[in-house]
């Protein structure tokens, strides 16, 4: 087993507890489903959030969801000016027989711009609209 990199990012709608919690919850638990990672496979994670979002540490969704033994960190994304706002972003560290290209990064909502090159129709499913929650 190796340890790789896990990447993904999501957008919130507003600078809430609740909802950079949703959201995140929403973001771990697309990853992990998508790549069929197990809990005690996973061996850290990176967050960071943009400047625009500080109501909530977004590590709070990984123990919601039973990270408990995981270590986990909060940082700021650089500001670059007319970068995307309103957005969270995650670096799982998983062990791992995977090759790097059967690794799958999830970017949902306004996050998948970041990304474009790599979307697939696989992650569609992952993302719940406004008028599904």
């Amino acid at each position: 087993m190796v340890v790789r990199g896990v990447r993904g990012a999501i957008t919130v709608d507003e600078n809430s507890k609740e909802e950079i919690v949703h959201r995140t919850e929403e973001l771990l638990r697309a990853i992990v489903t998508v790549n069929k990672i197990q809990t005690n496979d996973i061996a850290s994670a990176i967050f960071t959030v943009t400047d625009d979002l500080n109501a909530e540490f977004p590590a709070v969704a990984a123990r919601k969801l039973g990270w408990i033994h995981i270590p986990l960190l909060c940082s700021r994304e650089i500001p670059v000016p007319g970068s995307l706002g309103m957005c969270v972003r995650v670096l799982l560290h998983i062990n791992t027989d995977k090759n790097p290209e059967e690794i799958v990064h999830v970017y949902l909502r306004d996050a998948r711009k970041l990304r474009p090159d790599i979307g697939t129709p696989e992650q569609d499913k992952y993302y719940v609209s406004d008028s599904q929650t």
